[in-house]
């Protein structure tokens, strides 16, 4: 494949000269024409099969780009496991071709799995500044930001890695500084929305740079990679405003109560509006949880949040004022089970008892997966007689139907291609497409792995790669194994039975026991006659094998095993894990 020898080692934005637009507009003409047949790789590694893990990668000739480095969080399903990131087998394995991350906004379902990644793939990362600045703070935590580059990015600011054309673009989410990412290739340019709605009001910042993505869709777009979360929902999402006016309404209804608020510590734009309705109602505001100090630290520091004078405490302050006065906000809102406000509910807080004139308001919609854990929350707290407020408190930061169709509209995309959503919601964004008059050859339903080629005369998965997730424990154990998952699911379901026994193995007799102990496994009624009978039948199969002279410990072990086991089965009776432990003596 031909390459552009103006591009390959320029990897910083060119001032906007006019020198420098003809020469680009000059380069671009040439490459299009000598790479016109080139293809460009396009591999998500994540956030197609659920709401979280977003990953994909972008190859041209022999360069990958990444855009995202999320992680998943792990249902109730997978005990012990605490977070999920993607399998990147396939980067590993083409670890020298990897040249850069762009990072579209500062979720950790856009940014949780960087940590983890980073040691296995050190590039560059480039973002906006809050973006940046949020994975700064992650990597100091492990000690990872003094050996990678980060790169902050300016909206509207254009920059090569080898030959691939970079620009970030504003949009609006739940979170500031979000962007789309435009990558112009000499195989066309990609669009990448990120996490997006249209916010014509926003709380902070400007509203998203519709005139920019028109502008480009002039020019023509190959492709458009499209957040789905809210594509089954018709109509517009409103403005992250109406949730300060609802913020106003409570407080002026419950001003005698302390008042807790949860939402997301990454929801800055929130944050922001609780700080000024507790200013204007003259309460004082306690952050709780790790994760909220740390982005609303971050954020006060580089200007995105305004906290007016003598408005913040600590949580040591809080018994030097009414409860009148008091403003908590924490996390917790998606029923994290170390998360500060579940602490709240399941009493073990060590400085926030709930009260029973408490106030706790909800600021967030579960994330799929969520929903019982948030509800087993907000029935502890209503148990304890806190007042819990859900509805109407937040609004998503996801485009609704006819937000997607404005995007495609000012686009004006070749091929449309449904991303950061379940399934579901994936063909609920393709079926906008189709309403738009696109074909079904240019809608591409795409599964994680798939290795998708993109030219201007067709798009084809020519490929899969190993893709998937990795599980982490809560030890920060990367790669727990379906095996051991499957053990935890068998312990929970079924028990466990502990055989313990010392053997003379010279002599061939059993010095003590067999003792058994039991933990998790439930029957009914006649438990210590059971365990008689169990210990009786190891005793017999135990002297049987000790009396042929040919002893083998991990032999034994398997004796004891299948000699519970088939009791256990003849009786009908579920049988726990057996975990054999023979002490040998000579």
């Amino acid at each position: 494949m031909a390459k552009s020898t103006s591009r390959k080692k320029t990897t910083t934005s060119e001032p906007k000269t006019s020198k420098n637009q003809a020469k680009e507009k000059k380069t671009t003409k040439k490459t299009s024409t000598k790479t016109a047949a080139d293809k460009l790789k396009v591999i998500p590694l994540g956030g197609l099969e659920q709401i979280g893990m977003n990953m994909t990668a972008f190859e041209y000739n022999g360069k990958i780009v990444i855009i995202d480095c999320g992680m998943a969080f792990a249902d109730d399903t997978l005990l012990g496991i605490d977070l999920i990131i993607p399998d990147i087998t396939y980067l590993k394995q083409n670890k020298s071709k990897v040249k850069a991350f762009f990072i579209t906004h500062g979720h950790e379902d856009h940014i949780g799995a960087i940590p983890y990644i980073l040691k296995e793939i050190n590039a560059p990362i480039y973002g906006t500044k809050l973006t940046i600045a949020l994975i700064r703070k992650k990597l100091e935590e492990t000690h990872l930001a003094d050996s990678v580059k980060l790169k902050v990015v300016e909206y509207g600011q254009k920059f090569y890695v080898n030959e691939f054309k970079v620009e970030f673009i504003r949009t609006n989410h739940s979170i500031s500084d979000a962007a789309a990412i435009a990558i112009r290739t000499p195989a066309g340019l990609i669009f990448h929305t990120g996490d997006f709605k249209v916010d014509y009001t926003p709380v902070y910042g400007d509203a998203m740079n519709l005139w920019r993505m028109a502008e480009l869709g002039q020019k023509g777009v190959l492709a458009v990679f499209c957040d789905s979360t809210n594509a089954m929902r018709p109509g517009y999402t409103m403005s992250e405003t109406t949730v300060g006016e609802r913020f106003d309404a409570l407080f002026a209804e419950h001003p005698k109560q302390r008042i807790i608020v949860a939402t997301f510590a990454s929801n800055v734009d929130r944050v922001q509006q609780v700080i000024n309705t507790a200013y204007k109602y003259k309460r004082k505001v306690i952050l709780e949880g790790r994760s909220m100090i740390n982005v609303i630290e971050t954020a006060t520091e580089l200007g995105y949040i305004s906290m007016p004078k003598n408005t913040l405490i600590s949580i040591d302050e809080i018994g030097n004022y009414p409860d009148s006065r008091i403003v908590i906000i924490t996390t917790g809102s998606q029923g994290e089970s170390m998360a500060a406000l579940s602490r709240m509910a399941a009493n073990s807080h060590k400085k926030i008892n709930i009260q029973s004139n408490d106030v706790i308001i909800f600021s967030s919609n579960p994330i799929p997966g969520n929903e019982k854990a948030v509800a087993n929350v907000m029935n502890e707290l209503s148990a304890m007689g806190a007042n819990v407020i859900f509805e109407q408190t937040h609004v998503s930061g996801h485009a609704c139907q006819e937000e997607i169709k404005l995007i495609y509209a000012l686009l004006k995309p070749k091929y449309v291609i449904p991303v950061h959503g379940e399934y579901r919601h994936r063909v609920a964004n393709a079926q906008i497409a189709y309403s738009m008059g696109y074909d079904e050859k240019n809608v591409l339903m795409i599964e994680t792995g798939d290795v998708l080629e993109l030219s201007e005369k067709k798009a084809k998965v020519t490929g899969h790669v190993q893709s998937g997730g990795i599980y982490v424990d809560n030890s920060g154990v990367e790669d727990v194994g379906r095996s051991i998952l499957d053990d935890r699911k068998d312990l929970s379901e079924r028990g466990v039975l502990i055989v313990t026994a010392c053997l003379n193995i010279t002599e061939g007799f059993i010095v003590s026991g067999p003792e058994i102990f039991t933990r998790g496994w439930v029957y009914d009624g006649e438990s210590e006659k059971l365990i008689e009978e169990v210990r009786e039948i190891i005793y017999n199969a135990l002297v049987d094998y000790l009396s042929r002279n040919h002893y083998n410990r991990g032999k034994a072990k398997m004796i004891i095993a299948d000699e519970v086991r088939k009791y256990l089965r003849n009786h009908n009776n579920k049988g726990p894990m057996i975990l054999p432990f023979i002490l040998e003596v000579e």
